[in-house]
C-alpha cells in the first residue's frame, strides 16, 4: 500500500473513479487520499463516493502530499496553475487531455511530471490508459503511476507523441464501442428479439469478445476465423461488414479524432 499522500485536483467523476479504485485494491489507504475542487457538489459527491475528504483550496491539497493528480477540466488548468507552487519534491501528474508535457513545465518548472491518458472506463476498473514521462521523473515515479493506473485498468508506456493516437483509439474509443453496441443491439430488434434481450447481448458479446483477445493474447484475426467457418453464418456477416466499409470506417474514425487532438493540443 502507498504510504505518501495523493491530491487529486478536480473531484469529478474521473478523480472519483481513480480514488475509488485506489481504495478497492488497496493501493492507497482513504487518509492517504485528499480532493480539492471549487464546486460543493462535485466535494460533496467525491467524499460520498469514496470516503476520502475533499476541500475547497487546491493550494491546501498540494501542501499535503508528495503526489498531485491534475483532475480538473483542461480548460481550468491555467486558472489553477496560476495558484499553485510546487517544488521538485512532488511528482505531477497529468490526465489533463491536450494538456502536453512542455506547458506543464512551463507551470511547474521544478517538479517532476508525468502526462497520463485513462479513459471512461476508470469509472468501472476496466480503463485503458498510456503514460509519458516529463522532466525530471525516474524510474520511482513511472512505477508509482503504473500501480496507480493499474488499479483502474491497464496502462502502457508510450513517448508523448503518441498520445494523440492514444486520444484517437482509447481516449475515444468507448464511444465508438457503444455505436457498434448500439447497432448490434438494432439489428437485433430488427430480427425480432426483444430491445433489452438484444442490448444485453450485443454489450455481452463485446465484452467477451475483448476479454479472448487480453487473456489468449492471440490476434484478432485469429480468433475471427475460428468463428468464421466456410459457408455459415459469420462469414456472411463479415463479408457485409466489408461491403459496407466498417473496418475502413473505423480507421478513419481513429485517425480523425487523433488529428482533432492534436489541433486542440
Amino acid at each position: 500500500m502507498i504510504e505518501q499522500k495523493i491530491a487529486l485536483i478536480g473531484a469529478g467523476q474521473m478523480a472519483a473513479a481513480l480514488a475509488g479504485g485506489w481504495i478497492r485494491s488497496k493501493t492507497a489507504a482513504p487518509d492517504r487520499i485528499l480532493a480539492a475542487d471549487p464546486s460543493p457538489a462535485a466535494r460533496e459527491a467525491f467524499e460520498k463516493s469514496t470516503g476520502c475528504r475533499a476541500a475547497a483550496d487546491n493550494a491546501e491539497a498540494v501542501a499535503a502530499a508528495e503526489t498531485i493528480v491534475l483532475a480538473m477540466k483542461p480548460q481550468q488548468f491555467a486558472s489553477a496553475a496560476a495558484t499553485l507552487q510546487i517544488g521538485p519534491e512532488k511528482l505531477v501528474v497529468s490526465i489533463l487531455a491536450g494538456v502536453r508535457l512542455q506547458r506543464l513545465a512551463e507551470a511547474f518548472p521544478q517538479a517532476r511530471l508525468i502526462r497520463v491518458m485513462p479513459n471512461t472506463p476508470a469509472l468501472v476498473g476496466q480503463a485503458a490508459s498510456a503514460y509519458a514521462m516529463g522532466p525530471r521523473a525516474g524510474l520511482a515515479d513511472a512505477e508509482l503511476v503504473e500501480r496507480l493506473f493499474a488499479a483502474v485498468g491497464r496502462i502502457t508506456a508510450v513517448d508523448e507523441r503518441l498520445l494523440d493516437a492514444v486520444t484517437g483509439l482509447s481516449g475515444s474509443g468507448p464511444a465508438y464501442v457503444y455505436v457498434l453496441i448500439e447497432a448490434l443491439s438494432d439489428g437485433g430488434v430488427r430480427m425480432g428479439l426483444p430491445r433489452s434481450t438484444a442490448l444485453a447481448l450485443a454489450a455481452q458479446t463485446v465484452l467477451g469478445a475483448a476479454e479472448m483477445v487480453l487473456r489468449t493474447n492471440e490476434h484478432p484475426a485469429v480468433l475471427k476465423d475460428r468463428v468464421a467457418s466456410p459457408g455459415g453464418t459469420t462469414i456472411a456477416g463479415l463479408a457485409a461488414l466489408e461491403e459496407a466499409g466498417f473496418r475502413s470506417a473505423l480507421i478513419a474514425a481513429v485517425e480523425a479524432a487523433t488529428r482533432r487532438s492534436e489541433e486542440l493540443g
